[in-house]
């Protein structure tokens, strides 16, 4: 990869659409993590002005810091940047106290965990309102079209991607690249929604790496006979993933009438 040409493309593909559509700015939620660090200096690289908004919801403090250390870093060498501080705890424990029965669903937790994503794109269409401003999306390319590891109108609701076509690998390459804090770099990968320390790994069962791996297996058709062991868990677990999450990679059904009945 030659990645100041794709960090050059990037900016002036964010550029061309935000004067295209008329737009002031960029919002976008920073987390802590590479994917929001990268996305959103590749948004303060084009010199339109950009809000950075941090969310936390019963947040680990070191995820906290690292969002902080990166917003600040940010500002230091963009004066485009601004940044606030929405704590939607209050929010979200208010929202989960109202709800007296389904203490003991089994699909409870990860309800709640999609529940704090939907809030924070609440929250940040909310500030891209006011200021006429495009919400910036953080997602990489695995998670957005591989496993579908991301919120159905949650961190998935957004104007526009930036880095959608890259692998994390690619995304960790630019964020060095762009001298993101080395505590972002080294940090394990995390989502941050159940308010404890799990990393995406935790959650998938595989790391980014061997992801990528089974991405690039399924683009040359191979089949899970072609391979054993680790490598035929992890192809599987792609495959079973890719294909329950595939509802959120594919346009809404629509219901389409036939003429002859709808005349």
């Amino acid at each position: 990869m030659n990645t100041l040409k794709v960090v050059d493309y990037i900016v002036k593909w964010l550029k061309d659409y935000a004067e295209n559509s008329k737009m002031n700015g960029f919002v976008i939620g920073v987390s802590g993590g590479i994917d929001s660090a990268v996305s959103s200096m590749l948004c303060a690289k084009t010199g339109f002005p950009v809000i950075c908004i941090e969310m936390p919801i019963h947040q680990a403090e070191n995820q906290i810091s690292r969002a902080k250390e990166h917003i600040e870093n940010l500002k230091k060498r963009f004066p485009n940047v601004r940044s606030t501080f929405f704590d939607l705890t209050n929010v979200f424990d208010t929202f989960k106290n109202q709800d007296i029965w389904n203490n003991d669903n089994p699909q409870l937790n990860i309800s709640l965990a999609n529940t704090r994503a939907r809030l924070r794109m609440t929250t940040l269409y909310y500030f891209a309102g006011l200021n006429n401003y495009l919400v910036a999306g953080t997602g990489n390319k695995v998670e957005d079209f591989g496993i579908g590891f991301y919120t159905k109108y949650g961190d998935g609701g957004v104007d526009l991607s930036p880095i959608a076509d890259l692998l994390k690998s690619q995304v960790y390459a630019i964020g060095k690249f762009l001298e993101v804090p080395k505590s972002i770099l080294t940090a394990a990968p995390t989502d941050g929604l159940f308010g404890d320390h799990r990393t995406d790994e935790d959650q998938i069962g595989a790391s980014y790496d061997e992801l990528e791996w089974a991405m690039r297996m399924n683009d040359l058709k191979k089949s899970s006979q072609d391979f054993v062991g680790r490598e035929k868990f992890v192809f599987d677990l792609f495959l079973k993933l890719n294909n329950t999450n595939k509802h959120k990679m594919i346009p809404i059904p629509i219901c389409k009438i036939p003429k002859n009945i709808l005349n």
